[in-house]
């Protein structure tokens, strides 16, 4: 099953949140997305029943092996789409983000891929000319 929108916002905020080292808890999800814990709550439940994370995400959320399978693919893509809006359209980091994350999540998986090649392409392209 494809996650919805608000399961790849999810993702990727966790996967960061860990990515820093950081034990994740409803609360740190909440501040990190600026989103109430009743939120966060009720989306780890839908990724819970997914099989994204573990079903006692009450102490702390801990990625399932397809989760992590999942989240990973995700910020592949999250991250090429970072470097598009951060160093091709100058955007600000926290502004380069958002965008990215938007981007992710609303429009279609095959331009996300589309825009992730081209990045690619362009920075290989850029990196054989140094």
């Amino acid at each position: 099953m494809k996650p919805c929108a608000g399961q790849l916002k999810y993702l990727i905020a966790v996967k960061e949140l860990l990515d820093k080292n950081e034990t994740v808890r409803c609360v740190n999800i909440s501040h990190y997305l600026g989103v109430s814990r009743p939120s966060v709550s009720k989306m780890l439940r839908c990724l819970a029943n997914s099989g994204l994370v573990h079903d006692d995400f009450c102490n702390s959320v801990r990625l399932t092996d397809e989760g992590k399978h999942a989240a990973a693919e995700i910020y592949e893509v999250f991250s090429e789409v970072y470097v598009f809006f951060r160093k091709f359209l100058k955007l600000p980091a926290e502004e380069a983000h958002a965008q990215a994350v938007a981007f992710i999540t609303e429009f279609p998986r095959d331009t996300c891929e589309r825009l992730k090649g081209l990045v690619r392409r362009t920075v290989n392209k850029g990196n054989k000319h140094e």
